[in-house]
């Protein structure tokens, strides 16, 4: 039987569950076991993140949305009165319906503006030490949060973590990490999920598998044990406690074990690269960035646009990023990758744009 052609190529969300995963799972649908996280699959969990990133105090908690894992873990770090410093694009920001600010009780997001995603740290160090200056009458800054890879699809390198790191602990703050595509960001860097995260000063990780081949499975992993103080209780009080927790333990344990989180990764990561060189080659086409995870940011001609939806192409119309202009007759669009993407998926797309 032909496989047939992918053409959706809006999310990393819209394909199947990773075949290891949904096994993992089926093996673990068996007896009857404690409940709410009581499990042997949640206790050997634990142990596998900690040995996977080498932080044997690690504490980990699973939830089933990456909207939970950032608003639980920011509502464990921030005061009612405190502020999170995040890039303009951040997910946190735009696309999580104020879930950050209503689990932290009041407090605010504040957002700084970049060129690709990415927070510098002269910039934050600047804007943290007016708003830290200016008394009572101003939120506290309490926790900057970054995203690995970012809203642009670029990665930080772990030299500019521990930079934000380093400016997180000289003002008393917290580091929070977005890592909803942190596996594509580590296929990219080719490091030690370690150096990628606590040895550069995140305090606090929200992993995600979602988007990588997991049904719906994302841990908040704190490297910082005492910012988890009740956080048993917020994911309970977030409804995100689930009863049968050992199905979202299986699912998380399936993903890091035999690195098939990595695996997945470079497949969609080298299906990007391909699909951004296809695309790079044709004219009048302009990649907004580097392609260094799995999405795409790139301005295509309307009518290649027009021609591509007409084929049955699926993505999104996008924005373009700050300080670069509109061109006429073109428009910017998110192409996104994912694990089930295959050679002969990029060479139709690729086709039917030449």
């Amino acid at each position: 039987m032909t496989t047939p052609i992918r053409k959706n190529f809006s999310s990393d969300n819209v394909g199947p569950i990773s075949p290891a995963i949904l096994e993992a799972m089926i093996a673990a649908n068996q007896g009857a076991v404690p409940s709410y996280g009581g499990d042997p699959w949640t206790e050997r969990l634990t142990a596998l993140v900690r040995q996977v990133f080498e932080a044997p105090e690690a504490l980990v908690f699973a939830v089933s949305t990456g909207t939970a894992a950032n608003a639980l873990a920011l509502s464990a770090m921030v005061p009612p009165y405190g502020a999170v410093y995040c890039d303009g694009a951040a997910h946190i920001q735009n696309d999580e319906c104020g879930a950050p600010e209503f689990f932290m009780g009041g407090a605010k997001l504040l957002t700084l503006p970049s060129r690709d995603g990415k927070l510098s740290p002269d910039a934050l160090s600047a804007n943290l030490e007016a708003g830290r200056s200016l008394g009572i009458n101003r939120v506290l800054p309490t926790a900057i949060s970054i995203t690995q890879a970012t809203e642009w699809g670029t990665v930080y390198t772990p030299d500019h973590v521990h930079a934000v790191g380093d400016l997180a602990r000289r003002l008393g703050l917290s580091l929070h990490m977005d890592g909803a595509r942190f596996a594509n960001a580590l296929a990219t860097l080719d490091c030690s999920p370690a150096d990628a995260t606590w040895r550069a000063g995140v305090d606090v990780l929200s992993l995600g598998a979602t988007k990588n081949g997991a049904m719906a499975a994302e841990a908040v992993v704190f490297f910082t044990p005492s910012l988890a103080h009740e956080f048993g209780r917020r994911r309970k009080r977030a409804a995100h406690l689930w009863s049968k927790a050992r199905y979202l333990s299986a699912q998380l344990i399936g993903y890091l074990a035999d690195d098939l989180w990595l695996a997945n990764a470079r497949l969609a990561n080298r299906a990007a690269t391909r699909l951004a060189d296809g695309l790079g080659a044709l004219d009048g086409v302009e990649l907004l960035f580097p392609v260094q995870a799995n999405e795409l940011f790139v301005v295509l001609p309307d009518r290649l646009i027009a021609r591509l939806q007409s084929a049955g192409y699926v993505f999104y119309d996008w924005y373009l990023p700050d300080g670069v202009a509109p061109r006429p007759g073109a428009s910017p669009i998110r192409l996104v990758t994912a694990l089930d993407i295959t050679d002969a998926d990029v060479d139709a797309l690729l086709a039917a744009a030449r």
